[in-house]
């Protein structure tokens, strides 16, 4: 059984699979799309979505760190500067993987990857996301005291007027 194994091994030792999704990886960084198995895509997007977290904070040490993972300098240099200027606002979801149908060859599900913002037929641009609301009980003291802060300053502008 597979209980929570998040990895799919693709039939490769581990070090072919290292180079296949640095490899897959860095195309898709230049590229801003590909088309790859389903399975590939499925796999690259668990490789690469915390990559491109790491890009959005231009330090020496997250460099170094998508480093170790892509040993590319160019794909470095478009990962920290394009890329991370469009995906700066967006809260995580970076890509977005299309099934494509089956190849005429082997009947492999063939699947298109790509960068979300990237795309400018899917949607405007994103925005700031909205801060999450929370659901605790808490909140109605809070509305409370607003509520109690909200009447008092009423009163002083009808004071103000009264006065006049």
């Amino acid at each position: 059984m597979r209980h929570g194994v998040k990895l799919n091994k693709l039939s490769r030792t581990a070090s072919h699979r290292k180079a296949l999704m640095s490899n897959l990886a860095c195309e898709l960084i230049s590229h801003k799309r590909i088309n790859t198995t389903l399975a590939k895509a499925k796999a690259l997007r668990v490789y690469i979505e915390p990559l491109l977290t790491r890009g959005k904070n231009d330090t020496t040490h997250n460099r170094r760190i998508v480093f170790s993972y892509l040993q590319d300098k160019e794909a470095i240099k478009e990962l920290f500067g394009t890329v991370s200027e469009k995906i700066a606002n967006r809260p995580g979801g970076y890509t977005r993987i299309i099934k494509l149908g089956k190849r005429h060859g082997d009947n492999a599900e063939v699947a298109l990857i790509e960068l979300v913002d990237f795309n400018e037929i899917y949607g405007a641009p994103t925005e700031k996301a909205a801060a999450k609301k929370t659901r605790r009980a808490g909140g109605t003291k809070k509305k409370a005291a607003e509520a109690a802060e909200a009447p008092a300053a009423d009163t002083t502008a009808t004071e103000e007027k009264t006065a006049e």
